[in-house]
């Protein structure tokens, strides 16, 4: 650290409350305010709602002794707390009648208010001046809808409404810039109505994953069922992968499929209408000239390769990794992006917000998903589900994810100590996949006791096409650095299936090292205290091979980019910019932690260590630094504009990954 921008915590938030003028530096008036001060940020981290502990500044790196002794005492009355991590719950939910009481009837702001889809029922306004006369004021004056394509589609509801809007409140359409976009799809992947109305009723037809698993359920000549077999034997498996085409729908009767622990044993959930009664389906059986049902399924030697070595992977992030924010790594230099993590019971039952996680935007030109699952009945279904609805070029199975709601239920990490449903789950779903399947492991669950090595060649042989490996066990988190000696063994387990590696790449030099360990690329995550949630002009550095000394003003220039993207996928209405607020913020608690490459005397910043407080370059770049949600409430209304009454913020991850 350069010391002449290291300060204290007190002459930090006084120069933040004075705005950045030179007199604020001072700390203000005397020992009363400090009292005031104390007892304040004492009640906010009680709430949970501040920035977290108070960091520790060694005196002889500030040069004020009794400063250091009083942030080491202010650091022992807590001791005894539990360490913050894992997800804040129980955190307040704004909800859209939170911050809009009258809402506009949407078939109004369609312009067709003559077919209400609600009919007589409908609470919403339809009359247009009554809404305008309680609309909350503009909050620009430009609408980036309206400039980009030509039309804003939300009308007098769109909070920049004045840039697009005529006598009358009538819509204004630029018809020569709306004709360029027409017939152009910007995103792919949506939930059609029909398709939900399959998926609740549970009239979706699951052919390939429904005979896959009957397979299992068939018994075995021990008397036992299911198990590690799925329906032939290894060698019958290889040859029918490479050389013949696959076996017909079988030649035994067929079995009803089990089912598995902790699930709905109800007939017929999740599974397509099938005889009723105790009759059983027949299967379809050919004898001479080869049918479509034979030659149906690909052989894996036909499948599409996933051609991605020495490319730079965005790792999929569970809330921040959203498609707003993967356009921002795009620009910057992503190769490959991935969606956020799908659970598959909640794609199966056709919910909204877990299909809007698989949108996918024009520019990703290699995109793949994240499913998480327990069990192989519904990660194989939910597999076959998204072959045959949307487009992505892989599929990824997420056997990393640390946290216990998923752990506790058999999914995430827990998959590495279950080998025998993880091999049905890997098999089941490369099955049905007319694309690649992956992988993501952990280096194993317990801190010292590594078992990647022991599963890799087991799911190389089960058929899939990559992994990656994170170089931390579950207990390590994020907390510890990552093991790339450990990685670097594992790459030549792998081959010749490529292994990608995933940990603590902070700058061009960590990942110029982690290419010479022997692995076919690397991912780049959230990477604590840096990486692609806090640094994502990242993959343009190790393109480049420099250090960027990004400027303030260059920062906020991307979080404006990242509000226009979020406006135009989110929208542009109260609701869409309230969204778009939302996942700012919970961008900035991540984007606090980048130490500016300038302030340093070593480079680069170095991982899990907590930054001191110090004094920014200009005030917005010491704005930028403030671990404080009112100060990323601050930075978002130089955006958003003002945020609604009672409005409150509470990060979803609350673990910070300092030691």
């Amino acid at each position: 650290w350069l010391r002449r921008f290291l300060t204290s915590k007190e002459q930090f938030h006084a120069y933040l409350r004075a705005e950045g003028e030179p007199g604020g530096q001072a700390g203000g008036g005397g020992k009363e305010e400090e009292v005031e001060k104390k007892k304040e940020e004492e009640e906010e981290v009680d709430n949970c709602q501040s920035e977290p502990p108070a960091k520790r500044i060694r005196s002889e790196d500030l040069g004020q002794d009794g400063e250091s002794q009083e942030d080491g005492g202010a650091e022992k009355e807590p001791v005894e707390r539990k360490r913050a991590r894992g997800q804040n719950k129980s955190r307040p939910c704004m909800k859209p009648n939170h911050y809009e009481q009258s809402r506009l009837c949407p078939s109004v702001t369609q312009g067709c208010a003559e077919k209400c889809y609600f009919g007589p029922r409908c609470r919403f306004l339809h009359d247009i001046g009554e809404y305008m006369a309680a609309k909350p004021a503009d909050l620009g004056h430009s609408c980036v809808l309206f400039e980009t394509f030509g039309k804003c589609i939300y009308g007098v509801t769109c909070r920049f409404a004045q840039a697009h809007l005529g006598d009358g409140y009538r819509n204004v359409v630029n018809t020569d810039l709306a004709k360029q976009w027409e017939g152009k799809s910007l995103v792919r992947n949506n939930l059609s109505k029909d398709l939900q109305h399959q998926l609740r009723k549970r009239k979706f037809s699951f052919k390939k994953a429904d005979e896959y698993l009957r397979g299992l359920a068939k018994p075995h000549r021990d008397g036992r069922k299911g198990g590690k077999a799925t329906g032939c034997s290894a060698e019958e498996q290889e040859v029918s992968n490479c050389t013949t085409p696959q076996e017909g729908l079988g030649d035994s009767p067929e079995c009803p499929v089990l089912p598995e622990q902790g699930e709905d044993p109800k007939p017929d959930a999740l599974q397509s209408p099938g005889p009723k009664g105790g009759e059983e389906a027949s299967s379809v059986k050919t004898v001479g000239p080869v049918t479509d049902e034979d030659i149906i399924k690909l052989r894996s030697c036909e499948k599409k390769k996933l051609e991605i070595q020495g490319k730079l992977y965005l790792a999929p992030l569970t809330t921040c990794g959203n498609l707003p924010f993967r356009r921002i790594c795009k620009r910057f230099g992503a190769d490959v992006t991935c969606g956020e993590m799908a659970v598959c019971t909640n794609l199966l039952q056709g919910q909204s917000s877990e299909w809007a996680l698989l949108k996918r935007h024009h520019t990703e030109d290699i995109f793949g998903v994240q499913l998480e699952g327990a069990f192989p009945d519904t990660m194989t279904k939910c597999a076959e589900l998204l072959n045959q609805t949307i487009e992505v070029d892989f599929v990824d199975i997420n056997v990393g994810c640390p946290i216990d709601l998923v752990y506790k239920k058999g999914g995430g990490c827990a998959l590495m100590t279950r080998s025998n449903k993880f091999e049905q789950i890997v098999r089941g779903m490369n099955l049905v996949l007319d694309v690649p399947l992956t992988v993501k492991i952990r280096t194993g669950v317990q801190e010292k006791i590594n078992v990647a090595h022991k599963i890799i060649p087991k799911i190389r042989e089960w058929g899939a096409s990559m992994v990656t490996l994170h170089g931390r066990s579950r207990e390590q988190r994020y907390t510890r650095g990552a093991d790339w000696d450990y990685i670097a063994e594992c790459a030549k387990i792998a081959s010749p299936m490529p292994l990608f590696g995933n940990g603590d790449i902070l700058s061009y030099e960590d990942a110029n090292r982690a290419m010479q360990m022997g692995v076919s690329g690397i991912m780049i995550a959230r990477q604590v205290p840096v990486g692609a949630l806090i640094k994502p002009w990242l993959f343009t550095e190790i393109k480049e091979q420099r250090h960027w000394d990004i400027s303030s003003s260059e920062r906020f220039d991307i979080l404006k980019d990242f509000t226009n993207y979020g406006l135009e996928h989110w929208g542009s209405d109260t609701q869409g910019v309230e969204k778009t607020r939302k996942f700012l913020l919970e961008w900035l608690s991540f984007l606090c932690r980048y130490i500016p490459v300038g302030l340093l005397e070593c480079l680069p910043q170095k991982i899990n260590e907590r930054p001191p407080y110090y004094m920014g370059r200009d005030y917005l770049e010491t704005l930028m630094a403030s671990q404080n949600v009112d100060d990323w409430i601050k930075i978002s209304e130089m955006l958003l504009g003002p945020v609604p009454t009672s409005f409150t913020f509470l990060p979803k991850h609350k673990a910070n990954s300092y030691r």
